[in-house]
């Protein structure tokens, strides 16, 4: 098994994490595979399991915060002791951090704890037989990685001019949490060799997380800027600081900007607005989806603008409220969260990136990889050839053989 960061900083949270789930299948009647309904909050869980709410509200801003990141959708493992009570539960909040609730003696427990899973890296030929999207699927038996892989090559490549036997090569990492695919996969080099054209390639640069081909030219059509003019950070975003006095995980999936309250807020970049109102420990908060797989979060907001609705679609740059201190707030900022295909990102990191071509020591740093990367592509590709060379060979030798041996016969 590999381990992420978070596990390398604090292994024994690995051991508390399996104790909790032999001690729950040992002493539990049942354990429930469950997934977050559209529309319910953290409050409305707790309610239903009849547990009080003040294990919420003792919270630190921070933790209400993350409480705020659950998404509809996504599953979580739930389970009862004899007595049908809640035993433990836990609901990924992104792909590194989850919240735990369970029972301690006579009241219940809430905390965020990293999330344990297996990193699998991989290799993957395919042989086109109907589309990238179908075979991918059929081979990996994984929806996303075809997501990802149409998602990243749509700009670069027509898939209606597509031949049966041009050839996909490529190498991803995926996170497998409970023996099943978890989170989104990250491409980290593609190839699409076609028969009639050019062979193209993607690679996922390591410094920003976007794609770029093999000439350090952006393939991520989405470009973000600063949401608005800020005093100064308040926090930092941060998914593995581990607090030495508490003993646990301080997360902050994105960044607080502090200023006035009534400073104007603008979209980072042009997209879809997917949600608008009222958010948990978030409070007045606007969602707002994005080309390549991004969403970015606005939170704390005193007031929206009036024009900007659910599903309206907004240009990069447009005002869509005020800062404020709405929800769990201790002062007036705003709360900015960006995500790649569900999974948090720095926001400060993307920005500083977000160009359309890669100079200097970032374009050196990234081809280094490239080099690398597509090695390996390429070396795959071939022993699948040569495969396929000497599979044909062998089926022609038979075919020829029996052909004479029919004709002396």
């Amino acid at each position: 098994m590999v381990l992420n960061a978070l596990q390398k900083e604090y292994i024994p949270l690995k051991i508390i994490f399996i104790f909790i789930f032999l001690t729950t299948v040992i002493f539990a009647n049942t354990v429930h595979n469950e997934t977050w309904k559209r529309g319910e909050s953290l409050i409305t869980f707790l309610n239903k399991q009849h547990i009080r709410k003040d294990i919420y509200f003792n919270l630190s801003k921070t933790d209400k915060e993350l409480c705020s990141e659950i998404e509809a959708g996504v599953p979580y493992q739930i389970s009862y002791t004899k007595n049908e009570n809640l035993s433990h539960v836990l609901i990924p909040i992104s792909e590194e951090m989850q919240i735990h609730i369970y029972k301690n003696e006579d009241k219940y427990v809430l905390e965020i704890i990293p999330i344990i899973f297996e990193t699998v890296e991989k290799v993957l030929t395919i042989s086109l037989e109907n589309t990238p999207y179908q075979d991918i699927i059929k081979v990996s038996k994984n929806k996303k990685l075809a997501n990802e892989f149409v998602r990243t090559f749509k700009k670069s490549v027509n898939f209606r001019r597509l031949h049966k036997g041009d050839k996909i090569v490529m190498k991803y990492i995926q996170k497998i949490r409970m023996g099943k695919y978890f989170g989104s996969p990250q491409i980290l080099g593609a190839m699409l060799k076609m028969k009639y054209k050019k062979t193209k390639y993607i690679f996922q640069n390591p410094n920003d997380g976007r794609y770029y081909d093999d000439k350090a030219k952006s393939l991520t059509s989405v470009f973000f800027r600063l949401p608005l003019k800020y005093r100064r950070i308040s926090s930092k975003f941060t998914y593995k600081r581990f607090h030495p006095i508490l003993k646990r995980y301080i997360a902050h999936l994105g960044i607080d900007y502090a200023a006035p309250r009534g400073r104007k807020i603008y979209a980072t970049a042009a997209g879809k607005v997917i949600f608008r109102g009222r958010k948990g420990g978030y409070g007045n908060t606007i969602m707002i989806r994005h080309s390549g797989g991004y969403k970015s979060l606005y939170a704390h907001m005193w007031k929206f603008a009036s024009r900007v609705k659910k599903n309206t679609w907004v240009k990069q740059g447009t005002f869509i409220g005020y800062v404020g201190t709405s929800g769990r707030s201790t002062g007036p900022h705003l709360h900015f969260g960006l995500y790649k295909n569900g999974r948090a990102v720095n926001p400060a990191r993307v920005m500083s990136y977000s160009k359309k071509t890669l100079y200097g020591k970032s374009r050196k740093s990234y081809m280094a990889h490239v080099k690398k990367v597509k090695k390996i592509l390429e070396s795959k590709l071939k022993i699948t050839e040569d495969q396929y060379a000497i599979q044909n060979f062998d089926l022609s030798y038979d075919i020829n053989h029996n052909t004479k041996k029919d004709k002396v016969n």
